[in-house]
Formats: structure tokens, C-alpha cells, sequence
């Protein structure tokens, strides 16, 4: 066998034990939560029947947790216990209200009784308040098998908010209870896009090509940030007619949707001739690279000021192909983005 085989052959076992030790501790993560979830449903039961109570045996619980300590090790602290109990309560009502609300919304879908994410993803869950936007949250880390890191950068960036403000009562619990849907090319915006990864400070000067290149060096947040189903193509497309070249930003792949998504990076405040030359991209696109069985190309300008009724005179009232949407460097407040997308 030579070396080139060896290597190989190493590989395919390494990826083989690799995908085997993720399946092992992904197993042991799902039961132990669901252990957790029963040990909480033990305590609430054991409080007179299941009924809430403040005052519940503090005594009971700390001498609980001084026998588990001793038989079972660490993990079995008061806070712990606590926080058990609480798991338990919020999940069954949780479970009971976004069930009732799929009921009467007739969407068919029922919540999981199942609960595919680690311990410490539902420890920063339940910290969220809302039962609409902690049920989203969890859809879309599991759908998405985002690390807690990234399940508290998409928080802290006010995913569910950004995606909320624009959709009715009924399509907020929708929400909830689907996660993110990609059925057409307006579920794909996002406005704004929060680009804190880039470390780019908010006032800073920075050229649309300095931008791009700090875009490639975290495209793997870009991605997150864009949302599900995107692949990269390239960037600085090159295209030519009547011996003129001309220079796309960013183009990615939407799997969802089967459409090139191109990027174009603006710098400043949106112009009209910025639209048009988007959408000249978008007709070579659809015109001379997508398939027959692709769907028409996207175009997404990003930009850090724009004016709605350049955007809206701009393009054409039935308009599905063209977006802008404003970039945000730094994490504003919840308040503060709430502001910003409804001043849109």
C-alpha cells in the first residue's frame, strides 16, 4: 500500500470515529436533558399535587441535592434543581399554548415532545421570556445545529425581532411554531443585516472593497448571517458584453430556493443608479447563466443608508427580484433595532 493510500484510508477511519463520538455525546446530551425534564416534573409533583408554590420546600430540595451530590457527583447543586423545575414548567406550558395556538391557526403541526439541543442551550432558552421567540429559537438551532455561541449571537442580534416586526399576529405564531420558512425570495431579507462579526467600528472609514475582503475572511458568519440554504460561489464576478467588463460583489447559491443571490456592497447612501445596476446584473443572470429549471436570480444591495422611495420609484411595483437593505457594523440595543426597522 502507498503512502497516498495509507493517508486515505487513515482519513476515512478518522472521519468514521469522528462522526461516531459526535453521534455518542449528541446521545448522551438528548438524555440526560430529557432526564432533566423528569427530574423537574418529580419536584413540581411532589409539591402538593403539581401546584406551583414559592415557599416549596427549600429545605426538601437542598437536602435533595446534598443526597444526589453524594451518590451521583456534580450537577446536582440547588441551582441546578431549581433550574430543573423550571425547565419542566416552562416547556409544559409551552407545549400546551403553541399546540393550541397550531390548532387554531390549522396548520397541522404539533410541538415536539422530543428536545434535540444541549443542556446549556436550554438553560440560555429559557432565559428568553417570550414562549413565541423561545420556540423559534430552538426550531431554528435545531434545524441549523447552531453551538451555544452561535444560538446567543443569533439572539443577541435579534434574529426572531427582525423577522417578526414585518409579519402579522398570525404569521408571528407561525414563527414559532415553523422557525424560519424560505418559500419565496422576501423570506430570504433580512433588513438590517447585523455584520458585528466584521469588527468593523460604527463610524469607521472603510472602502466597499476593504468591506468585501472582511466579508470573505468571516464567510462562514456571513453564512449564518444570510440564513439557510446558502452556498458561496465567488466573488468579484466578472461579466462582459460589448466589450465592457463588469464586476458583481458577491454571488451565492440559494439551495431553498434554487436562485443565484447576488450581492452588491454600497457604501454611504443608496443611489438610483445603484438599483439599476443591479438590475442589470440580475438580467444577464437570468438571461445568460441560470438554468431551465432554476428559479429567476435575486439581487440583494447592501447598504448603510438608503430612502425608501428611492428604492420603491426605483424599482417596479411587483418587484421580487431586487433588494436593499440597510448593514449594521455594531449590536444595537433590542430597542434600538426595533426603532430602525420601524422607521422602514
Amino acid at each position: 500500500m502507498n503512502d497516498l493510500a495509507k493517508t486515505d484510508l487513515f482519513n476515512r477511519i478518522a472521519q468514521l470515529l469522528t462522526s461516531a463520538r459526535q453521534r455518542v455525546v449528541q446521545a448522551v446530551n438528548f438524555t440526560m436533558v430529557q432526564t432533566y425534564f423528569e427530574i423537574g416534573r418529580m419536584i413540581v409533583e411532589d409539591e402538593q399535587n403539581g401546584e406551583e408554590r414559592a415557599e416549596y420546600g427549600i429545605k426538601t430540595l437542598k437536602d435533595l441535592s446534598v443526597r444526589l451530590t453524594e451518590k451521583y457527583g456534580k450537577g446536582f447543586s440547588l441551582t441546578n434543581l431549581k433550574q430543573m423545575r423550571q425547565f419542566y414548567l416552562i416547556y409544559t406550558k409551552d407545549r400546551e399554548r403553541l399546540n393550541e395556538v397550531s390548532s387554531s391557526l390549522q396548520i397541522g403541526q404539533t410541538v415536539s415532545d422530543q428536545f434535540k439541543l444541549s443542556w446549556s442551550h436550554y438553560q440560555k432558552l429559557m432565559r428568553i421570556a417570550d414562549p413565541y421567540e423561545r420556540s423559534f429559537y430552538e426550531i431554528e438551532a435545531v434545524k441549523n445545529n447552531w453551538s451555544l455561541r452561535e444560538l446567543e449571537r443569533q439572539y443577541d442580534s435579534a434574529l426572531f425581532t427582525r423577522l417578526a416586526l414585518s409579519k402579522n399576529k398570525d404569521e408571528v405564531k407561525e414563527l414559532a411554531l415553523k422557525g424560519q420558512v424560505i418559500e419565496k425570495p422576501q423570506d430570504l431579507i433580512k433588513d438590517p443585516y447585523i455584520l458585528e462579526f466584521l469588527g468593523l467600528p460604527e463610524h469607521a472609514n472603510y472602502s466597499e472593497s476593504e468591506l468585501e475582503q472582511k466579508l470573505i475572511d468571516k464567510l462562514e458568519h456571513f453564512l449564518l448571517e444570510l440564513g439557510a440554504g446558502f452556498t458561496f460561489v465567488g466573488r468579484q464576478q466578472r461579466i462582459t458584453f460589448d466589450e465592457q467588463h463588469f464586476y458583481i460583489d458577491l454571488v451565492f447559491y440559494n439551495r431553498l430556493l434554487k436562485s443565484f443571490v447576488l450581492i452588491d456592497l454600497k457604501i454611504g447612501k443608496l443611489k438610483h443608479q445603484d438599483i439599476g445596476q443591479m438590475q442589470m446584473y440580475v438580467n444577464y443572470y437570468d438571461r445568460q447563466v441560470r438554468l431551465e429549471d432554476e428559479n429567476k436570480t435575486i439581487g440583494i444591495i447592501l447598504c448603510q443608508d438608503k430612502s425608501k422611495s428611492v428604492v420603491e420609484f426605483t424599482l417596479p411595483e411587483d418587484n421580487t427580484q431586487i433588494f436593499a437593505s440597510k448593514y449594521l457594523t455594531v449590536l444595537p440595543s433590542k430597542e434600538t433595532l426595533i426603532q430602525l426597522i420601524s422607521e422602514e
